[in-house]
This record gives C-alpha cells, sequence and structure tokens, in this order.
C-alpha cells in the first residue's frame, strides 16, 4: 500500500540537507512524497529549492516585520496544523532545530502523526547556547517516532534522556550526501594569489558584542598581512548586516556579498584556505573538505570534529580569534594538523538509509515485531 510522507522545511540550511532525502523518496515506489516549506526563511528556501533542482509542493508565508520569537512560532502553528491536517500524511519528516522543526514535532504530537527527526540528538545541554535552537532539539527529542541520529554521539545524548533504544538510527548526517552530490563554482572576484577566509556568522547568541569581537579580530588580521582575501556571505538579519558593513566596508581585502547559492558556497569551501564560523553546517562540510574551520562560539552540539582535531571551539573573544587565526596562517603543521580531510559526519549514503529506515518502520508499524517503534536490528540490516 502506498504511503505518504510530508517533508516540511523553513530554512535554507534544513532545504539543503533534506534535499537529499527528498531526491531519494522521490525514487521510492512505495511512498508518495509531499513537500511544502514554512517560509521561515522565504528569499533565502526560494534560493535554495531552485539552486538544488526542487520545488515544493506548498510554500506558506510566515515572516513579518520586526517578529518575535513567540510571534513566529503562533504564526506557524496556524499555518502548520492545516497543511498536516489536510496533506493527510501517514508520517512527516523535519531536519535539524528551527522553530519550524519545533513547531512541526509539536504539531504532529497534537494531531497523532507520526514525526521522524533528521539530526535528532544534537546536544549542548545548555539551553541558552545556542538559543533557541536547543530547547527547539529537546522537544523534538522527547516527541518523534523515529529519531534519525548523524553520529553515535547523538544517539548517546538520546539514549540519556530515555528515548527507546529502536527508534533512533544512526545514519550519518545528510549535508555529506549534499556536499559530495555538489561540485561547486568558485563565486567571483576571487584573487587566486591570495590565501582565501571564508566566513559566516549568523548566530542569535552572537549578537551585539560577541560578534563585533568576531569582526573586528577578523578585520585586524586581513589588515596585517597583504596575502588574505576575505569572502563573507552576509546573513539578511539586521543586526548582522549592520554590524558587517560598519566594520569591513572600505577594506579591499574584504568581499561582503549576498548569501551565496548552495553550488557557490561549496565552490567557496573548495577554494578557501580556512573557514571562520558559527554555523552548524559548515563545522560538518569543511572537515570532509579538508579545511580547518574555526568555530566563533563557546559552546558546539557538533564535537565529533573538534575532538577529531579538524575544527577548533575559539569562542567570540577577540584574541582567540585572532591567535587562531595567526596561528593557521603561520604554523603550518599546525594547519596541516587540521586539514587532514577527516569527516566523522558521514560517507554520503544517509538518505538511502533514512528512506530503507522508513520503509521497515511502515512495514513493522503495529505489528508485535515492533515493541519500541522499531527493532534495531531490523533497522541496522536495511541501513546496509
Amino acid at each position: 500500500m502506498m504511503k505518504k510522507v510530508l517533508c516540511i522545511a523553513g530554512t535554507r540550511p534544513e532545504i539543503i540537507k533534506l534535499a537529499p532525502v527528498i531526491r531519494a523518496l522521490h525514487r521510492a515506489a512505495w511512498v508518495e512524497t509531499i513537500v511544502a516549506a514554512s517560509g521561515q526563511h522565504r528569499e533565502l528556501a526560494e534560493t535554495a529549492f531552485a539552486a538544488l533542482g526542487l520545488r515544493p509542493d506548498l510554500h506558506f508565508s510566515v515572516m513579518t516585520d520586526n517578529q518575535t520569537l513567540a510571534g513566529l512560532t503562533a504564526r506557524l502553528f496556524q499555518i502548520l496544523e492545516p497543511c498536516i491536517q489536510n496533506c493527510a500524511p501517514d508520517l512527516v519528516i523535519a531536519q535539524g532545530d528551527t522553530t519550524t522543526v519545533m513547531v512541526v514535532a509539536m504539531t504532529c504530537f497534537y494531531l497523532n502523526v507520526p514525526f521522524a527527526h533528521l539530526e535528532a540528538g544534537l546536544r549542548t545541554n545548555n539551553l541558552q547556547n545556542p538559543f533557541p535552537e536547543e530547547l527547539n532539539r529537546v522537544v523534538c527529542g522527547h516527541l518523534a517516532a523515529l529519531h534519525f541520529a548523524p553520529t553515535e554521539t547523538a544517539r548517546q545524548a538520546l539514549l540519556a534522556e530515555r528515548v527507546a533504544p529502536g527508534s533512533i538510527i544512526v545514519t550519518g548526517n545528510t549535508v555529506i550526501d549534499a556536499l559530495l552530490e555538489t561540485e561547486g563554482i568558485a563565486p567571483p572576484g576571487l584573487d587566486p594569489r591570495r590565501k582565501l577566509i571564508l566566513m559566516t556568522a549568523h548566530r542569535r547568541e552572537n549578537f551585539g558584542p560577541p560578534l563585533e569581537r568576531v569582526f573586528t579580530a577578523v578585520r585586524d588580521v586581513l589588515i596585517s598581512r597583504a596575502d588574505l582575501q576575505l569572502l563573507y556571505p552576509v546573513h539578511p538579519n539586521p543586526n548582522v548586516t549592520k554590524m558587517a558593513h560598519r566594520i569591513f566596508d572600505g577594506l579591499p581585502a574584504a568581499i561582503l556579498c549576498e548569501p551565496l547559492a548552495y553550488d557557490r558556497f561549496v565552490g567557496a569551501m573548495r577554494r578557501a584556505h580556512l573557514i571562520v564560523t558559527d554555523s552548524g553546517g559548515v563545522q560538518e562540510e569543511a572537515p570532509a573538505l579538508g579545511k580547518p574551520v574555526l568555530v566563533t562560539r563557546e559552546q558546539t552540539e557538533r564535537p565529533e570534529a573538534v575532538a577529531a582535531g579538524v575544527a577548533r571551539l575559539v569562542g567570540t573573544d577577540y584574541s582567540a580569534v585572532r591567535t587562531s587565526l595567526e596561528e593557521l596562517l603561520d604554523d603550518r603543521h599546525a594547519y596541516a594538523a587540521m586539514a587532514r580531510g577527516s569527516s566523522p559526519y558521514g560517507d554520503g549514503h544517509a538518505s538511502a538509509r533514512i528512506v530503507d529506515a522508513l520503509e521497515v518502520f511502515f512495514r513493522l508499524k503495529g505489528t508485535r515485531e515492533m515493541p519500541d517503534f522499531v527493532p534495531p536490528l531490523a533497522m541496522h540490516e536495511a541501513a546496509e
């Protein structure tokens, strides 16, 4: 019997990570797939779908000017409840830790529809960092029927919260699928004679003085050296754009641009000498490309790359950021130790494992063979 799966995404990173799963579902003969975009990042989402060759079946508009988190959450409930009711899916999938994902999980709970959480089990165990993402994923961890954990560390975090073991499947992260499927096109304007620093910055908890310290440290390193160039695709949030232009405008070595299409961003990562970021996804992508990544956050829910020595958690202190940048630029041994091309987040086959697991879930659902939703052995066999 044909099953119906509803995939819901709200932001650009969610779309990038959900896209390989959507493609894999489209190839499966046993499932009808519906794709909905909540509109949490409407313009960025439209660009991401187009760049990935996908088109949502349903597209909503949720954002308003000066919207608070509470206001966003309320509008998402109003939009997503009738969406899920009208689609009448057998299961809903969402990815990550945004407000969209949290509302999807809660709405599925209210409507008694199974919810599958991609990238489940990431934790800092600090509800204020990252904010509000840590709360969002904890909520998802209590409500999901299936938890697709990217790593064993994520699985252990879910087990510590007493999630049913049989509902957790370690798949790898789908961002590695997306990365390996994308050849990448280098953005124009890059000087091949200079080492490229690629930077992203958008975390809400870094707004204000933390972001200013990071930007100032990067600017001062650029000013002190003639062999560097910065590429910074600026997030459209006014808290970011105003400070970015105040600190970097007028500096010839700094290229500030609009957010890049995914193939362009992959091209920029491949071209980069090193990467400075507070993004979650970039912490996963950069090590797979052999690019040292400095994480400008106080805590990370992706400790595997730090433990492997291919990422460094430097926080937002001016001296720490500048010292780490200068070390990687000056010390070839320190650079080589981080540029090993080690990927603790997957092998590019996470999406196939997820779709196989969903097929097993539907086959066993409601039978005596399914004590905790899905027997782990059956899931691991399906993933191989």
